[in-house]
């Protein structure tokens, strides 16, 4: 893509204008968006940051958790929690960290603004009927068993209510809040910088995938990152990363409450995940306001 900034030299006399902050719009792009140009390989290197991070977070808790009679090779499943939330935080970290290399953060610049109510509640549900479709199709075709993740239990849903809450909060809130930040807000953004939508939103898709290996059976990893996909274009088509987050909390909602063979119990906790994201999101638009009218994400 040739390069848009202005490269004409000044009058005597006068001085050339900076170039545009966001001088350049990938395929796919309407013309008039601002987009952050951040660069492709932070979001690689972000990645790594993060779960570096959180290794390292999880060898210090549990090595602090020996002194209390765990061992290093079994550590009591807070240490997984916890290890899980310091992943999350230094994802989000790194990506501010890399877009501040080219711009001052906003919200605006990670999907976080207020999408039109209609359309994003359509597209919502479309993206989620065409996941459970393609979900059911692999699943048939591949003559998969329904394997039970084994996420929850590791982190020691069984063990107390106390546990129980934390966990749900986990899959459901931060879960879906850190995972959308960083791989639609951040990664996906920043691929979509070098070759466009559909190339980004398969990387993000395949790595959305990778991710979950540790504690989702081997069989449905395609079809997580099918959804992580699937997540990418909903950003694309409602100019937001809500839709993205209330979704991804849907699914999480579900998948966590069959693990516990509940069942009214579902749309209670889905209720009280999506009471606790608005609340933050009604934070964020408070603390830094709308965004521009012609400034949108994607």
């Amino acid at each position: 893509m040739t390069d848009l900034r202005d490269t004409t030299t000044a009058a005597p006399g006068q001085r050339s204008a900076p170039p545009p902050q966001f001088p350049e719009l990938p395929d796919g792009v309407e013309p008039g968006t601002r987009v952050p140009r951040w660069k492709p390989w932070t979001a690689f290197v972000a990645l790594i940051i993060g779960f570096v991070a959180a290794s390292m977070g999880f060898i210090v808790i549990a090595s602090i958790s020996t002194a209390f009679g765990y061992t290093f090779e079994d550590p009591p499943p807070g240490v997984t929690i916890i290890a899980t939330i310091v992943q999350n935080v230094f994802l989000i970290g790194a990506a501010v960290f890399f877009a501040a290399k080219v711009a001052r953060p906003r919200p605006w610049q990670f999907g976080l603004r207020r999408p039109a109510w209609w359309p994003a509640v359509g597209w919502t549900a479309l993206a989620f009927v065409t996941f459970l479709a393609f979900s059911a199709i692999w699943v048939s075709a591949l003559g998969l068993q329904n394997e039970e993740d084994t996420l929850p239990t590791e982190l020691g849903v069984d063990e107390s209510t106390a546990a129980l809450i934390a966990v749900a909060f986990l899959v459901t809130v931060v879960a879906p809040v850190g995972e959308e930040l960083f791989f639609r807000g951040f990664y996906f953004r920043a691929l979509a910088n070098w070759k466009g939508i559909w190339p980004a939103a398969i990387i993000t898709g395949i790595t959305f995938g990778s991710i979950h290996a540790g504690g989702s059976p081997i069989g449905f990893l395609v079809p997580l990152g099918f959804f992580g996909f699937v997540l990418c274009l909903l950003y694309v088509r409602t100019k937001s990363l809500y839709p993205p987050i209330v979704l991804h909390a849907i699914n999480n909602s579900i998948a966590f409450g069959s693990t516990q063979d509940w069942s009214w119990q579902i749309p209670l906790v889905l209720a009280g995940s999506l009471a606790i994201i608005s609340l933050g999101a009604y934070a964020v638009r408070r603390g830094w306001g709308p965004a521009p009218a012609r400034s949108l994400p994607v």
